[in-house]
């Protein structure tokens, strides 16, 4: 056996070892012996490959692609970069500046878009939530990390990057050319509805968040609200520790949420008496476009029995990863521990589920066509609904009435 395969042999079993003891076949740890099993299957697999496949084969291709299936069956969150990878990744977290302005993560095995920041270059680009990126600079997302799908979004200001995107009322991919920017994130908006409702409504949930958010609740009670609505649709990016601080403001008492995994012990985080700032009825309206940080306030609020959660199912994200470094210059991305809901479902698996289902009547536009600019200034974008139109606000509004002040 040549040196080259048995190298490959020795990589690829050692990445099913750590699978193994990962407990990632069947989320159940293997024991000893049904780890080594595996680990000749896969040497056997990798050797017939060598010596029968209908051509000699390139084996460093052949073991990258192994070793990012492997991450990949995992979680989207977890990835393998080679040592050219690691590096450019690397490079982009340490010089980039400028990003596209949109969650992204991997379904059916692309880069799908989860929201878009609104006035961010994706948005400018007409780009939407549940639109998938099928290449990024003319290369299959499929074959690509989730780290290096952010790798290759990110950038100056001012450049551009390519985009092949699929969105569900157009049958072939569409070009689309975003110019990077450094991405502001806009302020939460507060305005005083009907019957003495007050509502707030959050992009995002990067660091500090969470202090605007309460000087929103406040302005609003100083106006007269005696009840509260939470807009968190299309609410994806931000830090989990935010979702926290946010949910505390609302609960005086019980769980928030609570980190755990295989090696690390459950972590938990209680509302603080002394954070919440008030105890005003409330909804929080939710959609697809709901994604970790935001998932765990509705989680919270929901199970917590501190309002109504309404709207559409949530994404489904909420994680911590740890960065390996290997001896060959790659590295691992991996997750190792994940986010629950008070009553012990894993975000990222279980989503959350609003007590009050309604659809998202927010209306998909049609890219533009490809003889079109590639950037068209004013590109169509999703429709919202008006607010006499919008029924999930208008469910959230009824439920509030009925609700003793």
């Amino acid at each position: 056996m040549s040196t080259k395969i048995k190298a490959a042999i020795l990589v690829v079993s050692a990445s099913v070892l750590l699978f193994s003891l990962a407990g990632g076949i069947g989320g159940v740890r293997a024991s000893n012996d049904g780890a080594y099993r595996q680990m000749e299957v896969y040497s056997e697999v990798l050797s017939r490959v060598r010596s029968e496949y209908v051509e000699d084969p390139n084996l460093p291709m052949v073991t990258d692609g192994a070793l990012h299936g492997l991450l990949e069956s995992l979680d989207s969150n977890s990835s393998y970069l080679n040592a050219r990878q690691y590096k450019e990744y690397k490079a982009s977290k340490t010089n980039a500046r400028g990003d596209v302005g949109a969650a992204i993560s991997k379904r059916f095995g692309y880069a799908s878009i989860v929201s878009v920041i609104p006035g961010g270059p994706a948005d400018k680009a007409g780009l939407q939530d549940t639109d998938i990126l099928e290449a990024i600079e003319g290369k299959s997302t499929r074959e690509m990390s989730l780290a290096q799908i952010h790798g290759l979004l990110s950038g100056e200001p001012g450049s551009n990057v390519n985009l092949s995107v699929v969105r569900a009322r157009r049958a072939e991919p569409q070009k689309v050319v975003v110019t990077r920017d450094v991405v502001t994130i806009p302020s939460a908006e507060e305005k005083m509805l009907e019957d003495g409702i007050g509502e707030i409504h959050v992009d995002a949930l990067p660091k500090s968040k969470s202090q605007e958010i309460a000087a929103k609740v406040k302005a609003l009670q100083r106006s007269g609200a005696k009840k509260l609505i939470l807009d968190l649709r299309d609410c994806a990016e931000g830090e989990e520790s935010e979702g926290i601080a946010t949910a505390n403001l609302f609960l005086n008492h019980g769980t928030i949420t609570y980190l755990q995994g295989q090696k690390y012990p459950r972590e938990a985080f209680n509302a603080d008496p002394a954070k919440a700032i008030t105890t005003l009825p409330l909804v929080v309206l939710v959609n697809k476009g709901t994604s970790g940080a935001s998932e765990v306030v509705a989680a919270a609020v929901l199970e917590n029995a501190r309002g109504d959660v309404v709207g559409d199912k949530t994404f489904g994200d909420g994680s911590v990863q740890k960065l390996i470094e290997l001896p060959d210059g790659g590295a691992l991305i991996l997750s190792i521990a994940k986010y629950y809901s008070p009553q012990g479902k894993a975000i990222q698996d279980a989503a959350v589920t609003p007590n009050v289902l309604v659809a998202d009547t927010a209306e998909d536009s049609a890219l533009p066509d490809e003889d079109e600019s590639a950037t068209p200034p004013d590109a169509e974008k999703k429709e919202k609904a008006s607010p006499e139109h919008d029924e999930q606000l208008q469910k959230a509004l009824a439920i509030l009435k009925s609700r003793q002040g």
